[in-house]
């Protein structure tokens, strides 16, 4: 009679979750640290890709992210597929893709950029967008959540991620360009209505919390587009051993060149939430106490990752951690409610790019936009270089625009739709 009262809790406990239909997600954050990218002080011996590599795989098969985001990885698009490759889809993996990479600004000349990888079990890559800057792109993936019924219901929850790494520096020069890029951004995202369910992660550089750019942030004008620190630790962090739990960087207090040292002493890493995640508004919760810098358990204050008796994690993840970044990785846990969203509601944003070849020397561009507003045609190479630019005053659901080949290298670009209210790229290669 015992065996059978357990068996009845146990299927009230499967009922009541199917028919709550949550679900967890686990993100990270992670400054690679040059990866794939030789620099004069950072190079194939000091910082190198198959070590690297090998670093990052212990990391990744300890935190196992649904939702992987990096800042520093090179900007060539191979290089984003190497790592996806040979770190995230190896040994039997096959579950995670990425997006699209980007490197727009600066006239393309930065040479690391952002990049998103993520579970394609657990989600999906609605759309991109970026927003350019004079430093480096700010890019903005939009997922959503592969509901069991999704097939059946068209019905999910949708999460945006916005990833960014700003200027680096600590004089008033630097946190004047950490201003304009987060000015920026919230310009966009302000004026093309994107409201919920945001998330906001990178290495934003900040050495407190009353910098403009962070004030921008935490402090926004709009309520709707305001962001939160899940775990409420805006201050001064700069050198002080009041946020040693929270630090993120530097690991190191030596250096054979390429990592930065000082030893751990800035919270420069972030991940930060809007209203509606923080306080469970629109089917996307905070899990309390998920966030936190992986390994960092407030002993490392102005000294090296390896400089503890942190005995709660294995040996080989903070020597890991350790060599493969100075900073270390930013992790938190959301929890999903699959309580019905219509994919329909997001249906009006989107702008449907069909590019081919007409067999005529030219690539065709058609889109379709039902929204009937004035849009602006982009093409950029891969290199962040415009081969093409026109205003479009439409009246029309769909019209179509030729580019000649004879403009055009072999190689990737992207197309990019934007009006007033949005924007949306995709990319094509020309062969």
């Amino acid at each position: 009679m015992k065996k059978i009262k357990y068996v009845i809790i146990f299927l009230i406990i499967i009922n009541n979750t199917l028919l709550f239909g949550t679900d967890t997600l686990k993100i990270m954050q992670y400054n690679l640290l040059y990866y794939g990218v030789n620099t004069g002080w950072c190079t194939s011996e000091n910082n190198n890709l198959s070590d690297k590599d090998n670093y990052l795989i212990t990391i990744l098969d300890y935190v196992k992210p649904d939702i992987f985001t990096v800042n520093e990885l090179g900007t060539n698009e191979t290089t984003a597929i190497h790592l996806l490759d040979n770190t995230l889809n190896i040994n039997g993996c096959n579950k995670y893709d990425k997006a699209v990479l980007t490197n727009f600004s600066n006239g393309g000349y930065s040479s690391i950029t952002n990049m998103l990888y993520y579970n394609t079990v657990k989600l999906t890559l609605f759309s991109q967008d970026l927003v350019i800057t004079d430093i480096r792109d700010i890019n903005i993936y939009t997922l959503y959540y592969n509901s069991p019924d999704l097939q059946t219901e068209n019905d999910t929850v949708f999460l945006t991620c916005i990833v960014g790494h700003l200027k680096a520096g600590s004089d008033s020069e630097d946190e004047i360009k950490r201003e304009e890029m987060i000015e920026t951004l919230m310009n966009y995202v302000d004026g093309a209505n994107i409201r919920e369910n945001l998330i906001i992660m990178g290495d934003f550089n900040f050495y407190n919390s009353s910098e403009e750019a962070c004030q921008l942030l935490i402090n926004n004008g709009n309520l709707e587009i305001r962001f939160y620190d899940p775990i409420n630790q805006m201050g001064n962090w700069h050198n002080n051993s009041g946020y040693s739990l929270y630090h993120t960087q530097s690991t190191h207090t030596s250096s054979s060149g390429c990592p930065s040292t000082g030893g751990m002493d800035d919270r420069f890493d972030f991940i930060l939430v809007s209203n509606n995640i923080l306080n469970n508004t629109n089917k996307v919760k905070y899990i309390e106490n998920s966030y936190k810098a992986l390994a960092q358990d407030a002993s490392y204050f102005n000294s090296s990752l390896t400089n503890s008796d942190n005995t709660d994690l294995p040996q080989e993840l903070i020597n890991a951690l350790y060599n493969m970044s100075d900073h270390l990785p930013v992790i938190m846990e959301i929890e999903i409610d699959q309580t019905k969203v219509s994919l329909n509601t997001y249906n009006k944003q989107i702008h449907k790019i069909n590019i081919y070849d007409d067999n005529k020397n030219n690539i065709c561009v058609q889109i379709c936009d039902e929204s009937k507003e004035d849009l602006k045609i982009q093409i950029w190479s891969i290199l962040g270089q415009k081969i093409y630019e026109k205003n479009y005053f439409k009246n029309i659901d769909c019209f179509k625009i030729l580019v000649s080949k004879n403009k055009l290298n072999k190689g990737i670009y992207f197309v990019s739709v934007i009006t007033d209210n949005f924007a949306y790229s995709k990319k094509f290669i020309c062969k």
